[in-house]
């Protein structure tokens, strides 16, 4: 038992497939829409950022000098989807004057959780690092991504031995971050059937949870999330909120109408969407206009 769920009842509230009649079609159109990108797009593939095979990110240039960039990281419950599939938004970010990243990494079982994070927030890292050796040179660093990939985004943040190795922080190298129906507080993970490729023990769970090591200032946050998604999502979305703003943290709290688990990152790349123009305003706050 889990709160007062039975192991079947939480099983299906971390199931974000279970509010959608199909997960197939969403995953069609992540690499239906990438391919495009990558067809109509200029994009460096590969750029290595780190010593593990999977460490590489595409980055689809704006072509303006000084452009902010979107560094997106793919969700899939740390184990499946990729680099690949998770263009979707460069077309409609470029139009718009922004470059994109999108990061790949490591996935379970061949990597532990702790590795995965550590290879997100050293891709993160890097970026902010080598900004003058990407194309257009870009000034301001922007993230976002979702699900298991809010979840990564957010544990980055919260690295501060890793952003004091750098000679880096977090709330000044990063212009804001917007978290897609994430999970924050992985207790309730590790009693799932999600937790059987990353085998986390009550400790690790709470070691790698972002609700549980807030303290690291932080940049400007849009934690957004659909309204139809599990009440575990919600709850987690709430808490998550809540807490970081207790801390003294900037939080723009979205519940997007008529947008699932699934289909909610496709909204980053459109302005007149409620997320795509939360994204050109957290972008105007931080330099004035695009």
């Amino acid at each position: 038992m889990y709160l007062s769920y039975d192991q079947r009842s939480l099983d299906i509230q971390y199931s974000p497939s279970s509010r959608v009649a199909d997960i197939n079609v969403y995953l069609h159109e992540y690499a239906v829409r990438s391919a495009a990108a990558r067809d109509r797009l200029a994009v460096r593939r590969g750029i290595r950022y780190g010593p593990w095979p999977e460490q590489l990110l595409d980055f689809f240039p704006s072509g303006h000098e000084g452009a902010p960039v979107l560094v997106f990281v793919h969700g899939g419950y740390w184990q499946e989807l990729s680099r690949r599939e998770s263009a979707f938004m460069a077309e409609g970010l470029v139009a718009q004057g922004i470059s994109v990243a999108v990061l790949g990494y490591g996935l379970a079982p061949t990597y532990r959780l702790p590795e995965i994070i550590s290879m997100v927030a050293d891709g993160i890292r890097w970026i902010a690092r080598n900004t003058d050796r990407l194309p257009g040179a870009p000034e301001q660093i922007y993230l976002s991504g979702c699900s298991a990939g809010a979840h990564l985004v957010a544990m980055a943040l919260l690295d501060e031995p890793g952003w004091r190795r750098c000679g880096m922080r977090a709330a000044e190298a990063i212009g804001g971050a917007l978290l897609l129906s994430g999970v924050y507080d992985l207790e309730p993970i590790r009693r799932t059937y999600v937790n059987e490729p990353l085998g986390l023990d009550a400790d690790a769970a709470r070691a790698c949870s972002p609700l549980h090591n807030l303290g690291a200032a932080l940049p400007p946050l849009v934690i957004a999330r659909g309204d139809n998604e599990t009440d575990e999502f919600a709850r987690q979305h709430t808490e998550f909120a809540a807490a970081v703003r207790a801390r003294g943290g900037r939080v723009t709290d979205l519940v997007v109408p008529n947008r699932n688990h699934f289909d909610l990152a496709f909204d980053l790349g459109d302005p007149d969407t409620v997320l795509g123009h939360a994204l050109v305003e957290l972008i105007h706050a931080g330099q004035g206009s695009l």
